[in-house]
């Protein structure tokens, strides 16, 4: 018999300002703690030295991430003329300089080439694997890699800012799998004077927005006690984007135990992705088919 994993049952979504030096593979890991939760993930990684929103699910609302996987993420950043890193941001070792400096206009007339569907080559320090291997692992080692170019949605792309004419502030929205380094590196490329990402933060994922979100201290003051579940949003939230489905009495006892189960009729066609809910809480994700939802997630709420 396997054994049980320790902590309490509490679900819901946190919304945290992630600070600068931190992995969000740490934040989770702290959050665990602080809330004493049995099962927490993050959806969407972001680098260390990016602060901003990081949307961290616990228990049952972990089960809502993959429904969270096209969502649009926006970013403000800074990018830095001149210099190109071998990570494409301040924290590399610079590789190669230039003195050219872009105005304002070459940097407008540039950015349409980066927003619709575009074809993009992650960092050479990142997470995408070569080989089995993480290719931030690799690069560590001082070996160059050819990364392949990966298929990557942009909805918007502008120029905000230009405190000097050193820097360089704009605002990306992106679909899953961007890498706002690549832009920056890719932009001083086209520009014809090397650049890389000074600083970045993530501003919104999907649902969830950078005015909702607390910060580690405010979860460190309030960690392991009863007022910290004050923080949690509802697992529902990640659902969205996604028609809601009022079920049955009958049809919520049976997509608990993973059977197709009665809806009311509401925004979905057949066929369509929904979540159904019962007196205000969600108990599957599923597709319509007739008047029943056909479940591929359960909660045990």
């Amino acid at each position: 018999m396997g054994r049980s994993r320790k902590g309490r049952d509490v679900s819901g979504w946190l919304l945290v300002d992630k600070p600068a030096g931190l992995t969000s593979t740490a934040v989770v890991n702290k959050l665990r703690w602080a809330f004493e939760a049995k099962k927490a993930g993050h959806a969407g990684t972001l680098d260390p030295d990016a602060t901003g929103m990081l949307p961290v699910a616990l228990g049952e609302a972990t089960k809502t991430i993959p429904y969270l996987g096209e969502a649009l993420k926006g970013y403000d950043f800074t990018v830095r003329w001149g210099a190109a890193t071998t990570t494409d941001d301040a924290e590399g070792a610079i590789i190669a300089t230039s003195q050219a400096r872009p105005s304002a206009e070459e940097i407008r007339a540039a950015l349409p080439r980066f927003v619709g569907d575009i074809q993009q080559v992650p960092p050479q320090f990142s997470a995408v694997k070569v080989d089995g291997e993480r290719a931030y692992d690799i690069a560590r080692g001082g070996e160059t890699m050819e990364l392949a170019a990966r298929p990557l949605y942009v909805d918007a792309l502008e120029l905000t800012a230009m405190p000097d004419a050193d820097h360089a502030e704009l605002q990306f929205v992106c679909g899953s799998g961007g890498y706002v380094r690549s832009i920056a590196r890719d932009l001083g490329q086209v520009l014809s004077c090397l650049g890389h990402v000074l600083r970045l933060r993530r501003t919104w994922v999907g649902p969830f927005d950078i005015e909702d979100a607390v910060t580690m201290d405010r979860i460190e003051a309030l960690a392991r006690t009863p007022e910290i579940d004050a923080l949690l949003h509802p697992v529902s939230m990640a659902l969205a984007d996604l028609p809601e489905l009022k079920a049955t009495e009958a049809g919520a006892a049976r997509l608990r135990n993973g059977n197709p189960g009665q809806v009311l009729p509401g925004a979905a066609e057949y066929g369509d992705l929904a979540w159904a809910s019962f007196q205000g809480q969600p108990v599957a994700v599923g597709r319509l088919k007739g008047a029943e939802l056909h479940p591929e997630r359960v909660f045990n709420l």
